[in-house]
């Protein structure tokens, strides 16, 4: 029974080595006084300027989450897709009725007016 772990414990061993090896080896490599540029922010190579707490709309947070909310909704067809021709009549009915919920819930947000960028 034993000798079923012992490939989980040499994993376990090798990869604690190896992540004590990376600390060990980027703490005696790293640069002992670091500069001024070096400890600077940076973003995309322009020099930051003001606070960095800017206030967005709200809207941008509600597309955002609506693209989200909508782009994981469409993970299931790709393995639908897949399998179809086996889940036969009650899959593609099945679909159909998860699909439909989806098409109510983007013209709901549409009307709402939710995905219009002012």
């Amino acid at each position: 029974m034993e000798e079923t772990f012992v490939p989980i414990l040499i994993l376990i061993v090798l990869a604690t080595g190896f992540g004590l090896l990376v600390l060990v080896l980027t703490h005696l490599m790293g640069p002992r006084k670091p500069s001024v540029e070096k400890l600077a922010a940076y973003e995309c190579g322009v020099v930051p300027r003001g606070s960095g707490t800017l206030r967005l709309s709200i809207r941008f947070y509600l597309i955002a989450v609506l693209f989200v909310l909508f782009d994981i909704e469409a993970v299931p067809l790709f393995p639908w897709a897949i399998v179809l021709r086996e889940l036969g009549l009650f899959g593609f009915v099945s679909m159909a009725i998860f699909l439909v919920i989806l098409l109510l819930g983007y013209v709901y947000v549409w009307r709402r007016g939710a995905l219009e960028w002012d």
